[in-house]
């Protein structure tokens, strides 16, 4: 470590150095000894009144640091703040035989706490000549055992799948995986974000699903019908997208719902696809998909909906409104041009969708 020495720690002695103070880059409280010494030659230069209202620091305080300097010899580093840990540390009231004793009570009686353990305690303490603990005491110790995985979670929630009556278990606590959220973020290319969505309907008595997309960019859009709404069919959803669109998918966006995880959210991983969840109960965030659904149930959906009871059927005829809403419909938000051709013309300069080549 690089030391700078000063020749006095007195008024000339530190203006003549104080353009060495910088010279201090190796020391890890580098930031708080170039503090001090900014204080002391504010001490020097206005006096003790104008420091204590700027610093909130005592004369003795700044003395005391001008005293380190000159047992240090000088050096900077003599200005460090200490350490400011306890010598003496309090020792926890605990022996290996208490410890036993509040492992095998949580064994045999799950969930008790340090309240419920605690006059337990105290008998085997007293019968033992063990000193008393507090339920602080017990509440520590407890979450040592968990740490160390000697103690089990026997507390569990369960759910039930109303399709095919299997019991869901899931420990009360465990950590669920944090959602990435759009924040700032603004797409720059095609594919940067696609937003994704699901509508349903019934028909019938019977529910059916349209997953909707369109890319932020370009505006370029699709759709697919299914029987059922799980992370499987948005998975294979987002599969059949990659396929159709004429560029790579980098972003997706959806909204919290249980289709867009699992399966689908794994898929994206794997993808290296960025998935970005909704706020809650934010739907506006979600914009330009929501829009896309309100077309699209104007202009085919409800004019065809008596296909829908069959996906098969009612897909076909999905993908030839698609092929014209992307290759044929002028958009104003994209200069009055169809998606496609305003992606050819500003990002690709000739490249055909494979949604004609699939057709």
């Amino acid at each position: 470590m690089k030391q700078i020495y000063l020749q006095s720690y007195f008024r000339s002695g530190y203006h003549r150095f104080m353009n060495y103070i910088y010279n201090i880059s190796d020391h890890p409280k580098k930031k708080e000894i170039e503090k001090r010494l900014d204080i002391i030659k504010f001490f020097d230069e206005f006096g003790q009144g104008a420091t204590s209202r700027a610093f909130n620091k005592k004369r003795s305080t700044i003395y005391l640091w001008k005293q380190k300097l000159k047992k240090g010899g000088g050096k900077l580093s003599a200005l460090a703040p200490g350490n400011k840990a306890p010598k003496i540390r309090t020792k926890r009231k605990q022996t290996p035989a208490m410890v036993k004793f509040i492992l095998d009570y949580r064994l045999s009686h799950p969930g008790a706490d340090q309240t419920t353990i605690k006059p337990a305690l105290d008998v085997f303490c007293l019968e033992n000549n063990l000193p008393i603990v507090c339920e602080g005491t017990i509440a520590n110790i407890i979450r040592d055992l968990k740490d160390r995985n000697k103690i089990p979670d026997y507390y569990i929630r369960t759910t039930i799948n109303g399709k095919t009556g299997k019991l869901k278990y899931r420990k009360v606590g465990q950590a669920k995986k944090k959602k990435l959220r759009i924040g700032n973020f603004s797409p720059q290319s095609p594919g940067d974000l696609v937003q994704i969505d699901a509508i349903t309907f019934f028909l019938m008595g019977t529910k059916r699903y349209i997953i909707t997309a369109i890319d932020i960019k370009t505006r370029f859009a699709f759709a697919y019908s299914y029987k059922t709404l799980s992370s499987a069919s948005a998975r294979d959803f987002i599969q059949k997208l990659e396929r159709v669109a004429p560029f790579k998918i980098r972003a997706a966006q959806t909204d919290n719902g249980k289709e867009f995880a699992k399966h689908f959210d794994t898929y994206l991983t794997e993808r290296n696809i960025t998935h970005y969840w909704n706020y809650p109960k934010s739907p506006k965030s979600n914009c330009y998909i929501e829009n896309f659904n309100g077309l699209i149930q104007r202009q085919y959906v409800g004019w065809h909906l008596s296909e829908l009871i069959k996906p098969d059927e009612f897909n076909n005829g999905l993908v030839k409104y698609l092929l014209w809403y992307n290759g044929e419909k002028p958009h104003r938000s994209i200069c009055k041009l169809p998606p496609l051709l305003y992606y050819v013309n500003n990002f690709i300069g000739s490249q055909k969708s494979n949604m004609l080549v699939d057709a």
